[in-house]
């Protein structure tokens, strides 16, 4: 299976189980990977072959800004699921970072796995 990564997306979104994190949107940060359900894009050499990670990139940001989350797990859950349901992919990995979050803790995160990676 071929994979497409996405390495430390920045998206805005309400996240937090506190009040005082809930006041305005945060910066997370996001790494995205999803497998291909073919490899015939690497063949034809055309956008239409393969999923296109600015249309990913484009709807995750979209969905984050409209979407409020209590936790990480769920936003990522909720990542998995467009990625998957919506693009097609049939396995992703999905890394959310919080930044700054904890004193002396420079990154809080959740890392999920959906869907079936051949080996």
């Amino acid at each position: 299976m071929d994979i497409i990564f996405l390495r430390e997306v920045r998206a805005d979104t309400v996240i937090g189980v506190y009040d005082w994190e809930r006041t305005a949107p945060q910066t997370v940060l996001l790494d995205i990977e999803y497998g291909i359900p073919s490899e015939v894009a690497c063949h034809s050499d055309d956008i239409g072959d393969t999923i296109h990670y600015g249309e990913v990139v484009e709807r995750v940001r979209a969905s984050l800004a409209a979407q409020h989350f209590l936790l990480i797990e769920a936003l990522a859950e909720h990542i998995a699921s467009i990625v998957r349901d919506e693009f097609g992919a049939p396995w992703v990995r999905v890394a959310v970072t919080k930044l700054n979050i904890l004193p002396d803790v420079k990154h809080v995160g959740v890392m999920i796995e959906r869907g079936h990676r051949p080996h």
